[in-house]
């Protein structure tokens, strides 16, 4: 008797240990000739779980928030799946268009800002029935906080607002780099100016050539049209607003103004963390974050977001 029940508790232990609670899966979705690969982190052991789909910022960011061109090496989207998923929160995440390689001959002449929501609304579409998960909450980061915004219209339980501006992108850029200078703040007005009014600039100025060349002026007057203070009032599902006292990208009065233009929203403001959601001890290390997967991600982060979503 005692052999026969060593023999099932030790069956019963091999068992356990063999079903891993956490599933990964590789998902591809297609918009049109557009490729978004995916992945999908869960725990399987769970009937069922929120669910959160991070939408990135701008640059060719992949699923895991790296970008080749530029050289990011973070790691933090990466480090907030597995931060949330250790806390029962399923996560999808997928590789911008512009970060697939057999994407860029179709989005080459054609690159809208648009295009973006759509792929974000594939993305919704593709779990918004899926009975593993018990809700959706959209997380838009930066140039992404946008992006959610219009695509939480529709379909979504939750939304936060990470690091994400309160102005059309023109209006954003020329107050960016008044804090530079003035010049340089004429210089981007009258950039944005003859954008608005005549479809193209005509001759970019060496400074902003990085912004405004020729490939790039259709897209950013399709990013222009929208206004994110606009946009967050159409909203009617619960919102979090966080931005970080160490961003050097997004300042804390950003998520200020859009917490002013949507007072029923929750703002959330994090001592010491950055732009890619690290944790900055130390100014010198706030650039480094974005060179090394190393640095850890916002405690108070995780905790806000597990908070919010379980709510």
């Amino acid at each position: 008797m005692k052999q026969f029940l060593f023999f099932t508790i030790l069956l019963y232990a091999v068992f356990s240990f063999s079903q891993e609670p956490m599933v990964s899966e590789d998902i591809l979705l297609r918009n049109d000739s557009i490729q978004l690969p995916g992945t999908l982190t869960y725990n399987n052991t769970l009937k069922s779980q929120p669910l959160a789909i991070f939408i990135h910022g701008s640059g060719n960011v992949d699923r895991n928030g790296n970008q080749a061109g530029a050289n990011i090496k973070a790691n933090y989207i990466k480090q907030l799946a597995d931060s949330l998923n250790a806390k029962g929160i399923a996560f999808y995440r997928y590789d911008k268009r512009s970060a697939t390689k057999e994407n860029i001959k179709f989005i080459m002449d054609d690159m809208d800002f648009y295009g973006f929501v759509e792929d974000a609304n594939l993305a919704i579409s593709k779990f918004k029935d899926d009975n593993r998960f018990s809700s959706i909450t959209l997380i838009g980061h930066s140039q992404g906080s946008l992006v959610a915004m219009l695509a939480a219209q529709k379909h979504v339980d939750k939304y936060i607002s990470l690091a994400g501006v309160s102005e059309d992108m023109g209006t954003f850029i020329i107050n960016s780099y008044k804090l530079y200078s003035e010049e340089m703040g004429q210089m981007a007005q009258e950039h944005i100016n003859e954008l608005k009014e005549t479809g193209t600039i005509e001759n970019v100025n060496p400074t902003l050539a990085h912004l405004f060349s020729k490939p790039n002026q259709p897209f950013f007057i399709s990013w222009m049209a929208y206004n994110p203070s606009e946009e967050i009032k159409k909203l009617d599902i619960p919102i979090l607003i966080i931005n970080g006292t160490k961003d050097l990208q997004v300042k804390v009065q950003e998520a200020n103004k859009l917490h002013e233009v949507k007072p029923e929203s929750e703002i959330v403001i994090i001592e010491n963390m950055n732009h890619i959601l690290k944790n900055i001890e130390n100014d010198q290390d706030n650039m480094k974050t974005y060179f090394s997967p190393d640095y850890p991600l916002s405690e108070a982060l995780i905790n806000t977001i597990e908070a919010f979503i379980k709510k």
